[in-house]
C-alpha cells in the first residue's frame, strides 16, 4: 500500500462550510483510506480581501465561490476537473446537480470546482412577524413594507447581488445577451428604483450586516419580518435558545409565474496544481458528491447538499423546514455571475456605488453609466466565459 498522503484545505468559518468537510476528514481511517486532511477556516469577507492564487499555493483543496474561478485560472492555481475524473462522471454530476451549480465552474473550456455546496438568494421569513401570506412578486413585496419591517441585504457585494437578482427578475440577467453590456438602461433604472424604495424603510439595525448577520438578527429579535432576497442558510430553520425559527421561499418575481430572480451563491471544490492527487483523495472527493453522502451525511453535519435529488428527498425536508423544497425552484433559475479575472473587484466598487446611489438624490441613469464603467474596466480580453 501507498504511503499516507497529508492534504490541507481551506473553507470558510461558518457550519455550513466547515462542519461536514471537518467530520468527514475525521472520519478518514490514514491506513485504509490512504490520506489524512485537515480543514482551515477564513470568514467570508477574507475570500473577498485574500487574492485566491495565493490561497491556491498554500492549500491543496479550496472552498470557492464561482466569481473567483477567473482569478484562479489566470494565476495557475487550480486543476481543472478534466484532468483528474473521466468525461462520464463530470456530465454525470452536470446533470445530478440542482440548477447551474456545475456549470457556474466551467470556464474558459474547462470546469474548475466540484459543486458541494448550493446555494443562491432566496427569501428569508419571520412567520411570527407576518400579516399575511408570504409575498411572490415584487409588487407584493413593497406593499408588506408598507405595513411590516422589510430588510434589503446591501453589506459587502450584497448591493450589486441584489441588484442583479431584482434585473433578472426583470428579464435581463446582466451581462448575458451582450458579455459586455452590464445592464440596460431602463431595467437597471427600474430596479434601483425598486430598491430605493425598499431602503427607505429598510431597519437601520441591519443595515451594516452581512447575510449570516441578518438571518441571526431575524431569528434573534423583532426588527425585520422579512429579507426578500438573502443567501439561504438552512440552519436558521431551526429554533435554538433565544432564537425563533426562520423560514425560505422562492425569491420574488415580476410578475406571478415568472422566473424568481436571484444570484447563485453556493461553493466549490478546488483542486491545487500544488496538491500531490491520489487516488484516494479523489475517491475521497467522489465520495461528498455521492447521493447518499449528500442526502445524509452533508445534511446531518449542517451542510447544504447540490444534488437535486437531495433537495427533494422528503426526510431531508422534514428535517428542516422543508427548505430545499420550498427555494428549488430559485436555484434551478439562478443567475450565474461574471466569472472574468476583475469580477470580485467588479462586486466590491459596484455595491458600494449602489449603496451611495439609495443613499443621495443622483439621477439612477448616472448609476446605470457609473456601473457599465466599472463593468468594463474590469474586464480582461479573451477570459470572459
Amino acid at each position: 500500500m501507498s504511503a499516507t498522503v497529508h492534504y490541507r484545505g481551506l473553507t470558510w468559518d461558518h457550519p455550513r462550510g466547515y462542519n461536514a468537510l471537518a467530520a468527514a476528514a475525521a472520519a478518514l481511517d490514514p491506513v485504509q483510506d490512504g490520506l489524512t486532511l485537515s480543514w482551515d477556516r477564513h470568514s467570508l469577507e477574507g475570500f473577498e480581501q485574500h487574492p485566491i492564487a495565493d490561497l491556491c499555493r498554500r492549500y491543496d483543496l479550496i472552498v470557492l465561490d464561482h466569481p473567483h474561478v477567473g482569478e484562479a485560472v489566470a494565476g495557475e492555481g487550480l486543476l481543472p476537473l478534466e484532468d483528474l475524473f473521466d468525461a462520464g462522471e463530470i456530465a454525470a454530476w452536470g446533470r445530478d446537480v440542482i440548477g447551474p451549480c456545475l456549470r457556474s465552474y466551467h470556464y474558459a473550456g474547462w470546469h474548475w470546482a466540484l459543486p458541494l455546496d448550493a446555494a443562491t438568494q432566496v427569501m428569508a421569513v419571520r412567520p411570527d412577524l407576518m400579516d399575511g401570506p408570504v409575498p411572490e412578486t415584487w409588487a407584493q413585496v413593497l406593499d408588506l413594507a408598507a405595513r411590516r419591517p422589510v430588510a434589503l441585504s446591501l453589506a459587502g457585494p450584497h448591493a450589486v447581488l441584489s441588484f442583479q437578482s431584482i434585473c433578472t427578475a426583470l428579464g435581463e440577467p446582466p451581462a448575458q445577451a451582450d458579455p459586455e453590456l452590464f445592464v440596460g438602461r431602463r431595467t437597471g433604472m427600474e430596479a434601483l428604483d425598486l430598491m430605493a424604495r425598499l431602503a427607505a424603510t429598510s431597519p437601520l439595525a441591519v443595515a451594516n450586516l452581512n447575510p449570516i448577520g441578518i438571518l441571526g438578527a431575524m431569528a434573534a429579535g423583532t426588527e425585520v419580518a422579512l429579507c426578500p432576497l438573502i443567501y439561504g442558510y438552512v440552519n436558521y430553520t431551526r429554533a435554538r435558545p433565544g432564537q425563533a425559527p426562520l423560514r425560505f421561499a422562492n425569491a420574488p418575481r415580476q410578475e406571478p409565474g415568472g422566473r424568481p430572480g436571484s444570484t447563485l451563491g453556493g461553493t466549490g471544490i478546488g483542486i491545487s496544481r500544488n496538491a500531490r492527487v491520489t487516488p484516494a483523495l479523489l475517491d475521497h472527493l467522489r465520495w461528498l458528491m455521492a447521493p447518499g453522502t449528500q442526502a445524509g451525511f452533508i445534511p446531518d453535519h449542517d451542510g447544504q447538499p447540490s444534488l437535486r435529488g437531495a433537495w427533494a428527498d422528503p426526510g431531508v425536508n422534514g428535517r428542516w423546514g422543508d427548505f430545499y423544497c420550498a427555494t428549488a425552484d430559485t436555484l434551478e433559475n439562478a443567475f450565474v455571475r461574471p466569472r472574468h479575472p476583475g469580477a470580485i473587484a467588479f462586486q466590491t466598487a459596484a455595491s458600494a456605488v449602489i449603496r451611495m446611489a439609495l443613499s443621495d438624490r443622483r439621477p439612477h441613469a448616472d448609476i446605470i453609466d457609473d456601473l457599465q464603467s466599472l463593468y468594463t474596466a474590469s474586464r480582461r480580453p479573451g477570459m470572459e466565459r
